[in-house]
C-alpha cells in the first residue's frame, strides 16, 4: 500500500477514532458523502467489469475479470454496511454521486477489449490515488476502511500485462490507446472536481475547514502528485502520457 508524499505525523481528526471525530456534524456529513461516493463507485466498477468480461477474447480472460468485478463488489458491500453502522442510509448516501459517475462511464464509454482495460486501470487509478490523499486527513477508523477498500484486486496488473502484450504485438495500437487514456484521464479529473465542488462538506475537508491541513494550494499540489503518479503508470503500460 503506497503512502501519499504529503503524509505527515497524524494531529486533529486524523489522530482521532469515529466516536470522537463524529462528534463534529460537519465532518460526520463529510464522511457519509465520501463513503457514499465510493461505494457507488465500487458497484459501477462491478457492473463495468461484468461488462468488459463480455468482451474478453479468451475463458481465462473472463473467469479473471468475474473474479475482480466479485472483489469489486465485496468492496461496496464493506462500504455499503459501514454507512448502516453508522446511521446513514447507503442509497440516500449514494445517490448524490450516482448522476456524476454514469456521465463519466457513458462519455468514456470503450470501443473494444484494450479500451476497456485501460479504462479501468487509468480511472480505476485516478480514483484512488484521491481517495488515498483524502484518507491521510480521516479518522482512524474511517481511513483503515477505506485503504482496505483500495487495496489492488489484480485488475491493474492484469491490464498492464495484457495492454504490453497487445502493442508489442501490433505496435501502431499504442498511438490510439495513448490518446484514449490522456482522454480519460482529463475527464476523471474533470469528475472528481466536478464532485467535490458539489458537495459542500467535501470541500470543506479538502480545503481544512474539517480535517485540517489542506489549504488550496494544496488541493493544487494534490492533483499535481495525482497527474504524476498518471504518468508513471502510463509508462508501466507502454504509453507516452
Amino acid at each position: 500500500m503506497e503512502t501519499p508524499d504529503n503524509a505527515t505525523e497524524e494531529t486533529g481528526i486524523a489522530a482521532q477514532d469515529w466516536a470522537t471525530a463524529s462528534a463534529d456534524p460537519q465532518y460526520r456529513a463529510a464522511v457519509v458523502d465520501l463513503l457514499g461516493a465510493l461505494a457507488y463507485g465500487e458497484l459501477a466498477a462491478f457492473e463495468r467489469l461484468a461488462d468488459d468480461a463480455k468482451l474478453a477474447p479468451t475463458l481465462s480472460d473472463k473467469a479473471a475479470l468475474a473474479r475482480m468485478a466479485s472483489a469489486e463488489f465485496h468492496h461496496f458491500e464493506q462500504l455499503t454496511d459501514r454507512l448502516t453502522v453508522i446511521d446513514a442510509e447507503p442509497t440516500a448516501a449514494m445517490e448524490p454521486f450516482a448522476q456524476a459517475l454514469d456521465d463519466f462511464h457513458r462519455q468514456t464509454a470503450p470501443s473494444d477489449w484494450l479500451e476497456g482495460l485501460v479504462k479501468a486501470y487509468v480511472g480505476d487509478s485516478i480514483a484512488s490515488d484521491f481517495y488515498r490523499e483524502v484518507a491521510a486527513r480521516l479518522d482512524t477508523d474511517t481511513r483503515a476502511l477505506v485503504l482496505a477498500v483500495l487495496d489492488d484486486t489484480g485488475h491493474g496488473n492484469f491490464a498492464v500485462e495484457k495492454v504490453r502484450a497487445a502493442i508489442e504485438a501490433e505496435p501502431r495500437v499504442g498511438g490510439r490507446l495513448a490518446l484514449w487514456a490522456r482522454r480519460l484521464m482529463g475527464e476523471a479529473l474533470s469528475q472528481a472536481q466536478r464532485v467535490v465542488a458539489d458537495r459542500d462538506a467535501l470541500s470543506t475537508m479538502l480545503v481544512g475547514g474539517v480535517a485540517g491541513g489542506f489549504d488550496l494550494a494544496e488541493v493544487g499540489r494534490m492533483f499535481s502528485r495525482i497527474t504524476e503518479a498518471h504518468t508513471k503508470r502510463m509508462a508501466a503500460l507502454g504509453l507516452a502520457a
